[in-house]
């Protein structure tokens, strides 16, 4: 008789209750992954985050081994085989208890429903924890006992919550006797180097807690602005559970003294922005069909959008004459990262500016993002594209000039990522064509793709009809 703890998106030891509860069991305790490149790729999972969680994969691996829990590394194409496979291996290593993290996305809970069905079967046991959230999605509701629809009034009931529930943090599970030796594994899948962002959980939790002592304070002021580093760059490790979000809130409470939650408290500004993240999470298990990439508003799925594969290319490699669309666009395709504020923009900008359905965005996001993750990724595109859960209108739309003038004021961050620009002067640093047109006519940095006002009344247009 022996357990076994099943590994998904929760790559780590602390905080981990499937991992914890399985450790006070005074029997034989393993653990397993599965690598499903055929469903990744199905899924749009960038290469840059493949590489980053094979390199974690193995870290955890090593780590698990100095407790001396054997991990074990299956490769199976996709999800319709894998639970045959647990199956198997629990049958061989005479596994009588699983313990498992829950997930949320829509194939993975029917992933989870076919594992469950053949572990009654064959008589395991298996125990889920909810770890992926702060409170389990299902359980911050309205009076009416249903799903929040919009942001600030779920955000007012989960602090609600919070304060008076608090939120607990699950130890590291203690050695379980002689150490193991751990060879690494390789992914089937293609990968980009992420050697820029380093791995490992002590290295994240110092770096979660050096920004809550150093920067959460000016979080507020400072996260809209590219060429300034204010955010905590944390959501690469958030996406792949190498740290949680309760792990943000213990940090940040360290730093503070307590948890701000009021508005305009020193923090709270980065918590509400964990509490978004929160929501999509929540929104993406209450409305089943977000993880197939329909529209939160159905009506919406009935705006008329306006495939143009040439204006869409010249969106994804940073060549639509807009500077501030441009540089975004060329440091995620260099980097596998992009800044929240210009996440916004580019969006705005490909589905109210090219009228582009706000589904090719998204897709592309997860093909590049190191951080790519279905509820966020999805949440914030349709946010954007006023299809999602959002009490603004659809005539919400950007003007990607005055945001750069607004966020990238001398266009420092433009300059670092349009090396073509770099001798214009800061006067037109957000309109470049007009200087370029006079001073370096044979300058190739191309002209607006499309006149935003002009965009804009057909974006209006394309919503009223």
């Amino acid at each position: 008789m022996s357990s076994l703890v099943w590994f998904r998106d929760d790559l780590r030891l602390h905080d981990h209750p499937a991992l914890y509860a399985a450790s006070l069991r005074n029997e034989p305790l393993q653990a397993i992954y599965f690598i499903t490149p055929k469903q990744w790729e199905k899924h749009d999972l960038a290469p840059i985050k493949a590489d980053l969680m094979a390199r974690q994969l193995n870290q955890l691996g090593a780590e698990l081994a100095v407790l001396g829990i054997p991990l074990t590394v299956f490769t199976v194409d996709d999800y319709q085989l894998l639970p045959q496979m647990l199956l198997n291996f629990c049958q061989q290593q005479s596994i009588t208890q699983l313990f498992v993290n829950r997930d949320i996305g829509e194939y993975e809970l029917q992933r989870d429903l076919a594992v469950q069905q053949q572990c009654d079967v064959a008589k395991i046991q298996v125990q889920w924890f909810d770890a992926r959230c702060v409170f389990a999605p299902g359980t911050v509701l309205t009076g009416s006992k249903e799903m929040f629809k919009v942001f600030t009034p779920f955000s007012n009931a989960w602090l609600k919550r919070l304060m008076a529930e608090g939120y607990q943090v699950w130890p590291k599970p203690v050695s379980r006797g002689e150490a193991l030796n751990w060879s690494p594994v390789q992914f089937t899948y293609p990968k980009v180097d992420s050697s820029a962002w380093p791995i490992g959980e002590e290295h994240v939790l110092a770096r979660l807690r050096d920004f809550c002592a150093e920067k959460v304070d000016a979080y507020g002021e400072q996260r809209d602005f590219p060429a300034t580093a204010g955010t905590s760059q944390l959501s690469p490790y958030l996406a792949l559970g190498i740290i949680t979000v309760r792990q943000c809130l213990a940090a940040m409470q360290g730093a503070l003294g307590q948890l701000p939650f009021e508005r305009g408290a020193a923090g709270f500004v980065w918590l509400n922005e964990l509490i978004w993240r929160e929501f999509y999470q929540h929104l993406l298990v209450a409305f089943p069909h977000l993880s197939k990439h329909k529209a939160f508003k159905p009506d919406t799925e009935h705006v008329r959008w306006l495939w143009d594969e040439t204006r869409f290319n010249a969106w994804c490699e940073g060549k639509t004459g807009y500077p501030i669309v441009d540089a975004a666009m060329r440091c995620l395709n260099q980097t596998g990262w992009m800044h929240n504020r210009l996440r916004m923009i580019v969006a705005s900008f490909l589905t109210k500016d090219l009228h582009i359905d706000w589904r090719h965005g998204e897709r592309y996001f997860m093909q590049q993002l190191i951080d790519g993750e279905l509820a966020a990724n999805n949440g914030g595109w349709q946010w954007a594209a006023s299809t999602g859960a959002d009490a603004a209108p659809y005539f919400r739309i950007f003007n990607p000039t005055t945001q750069g003038e607004r966020f990238d004021e001398k266009g420092i961050f433009i300059k670092q990522w349009l090396p073509e620009l770099a001798a214009v002067p800061e006067k037109y640093i957000h309109t470049p064509r007009d200087w370029l047109t006079v001073f370096q006519p044979q300058n190739e940095y191309p002209a607006p793709i499309v006149d935003h006002s002009e965009a804009r009344a057909i974006a209006l247009a394309l919503f009223q009809r």
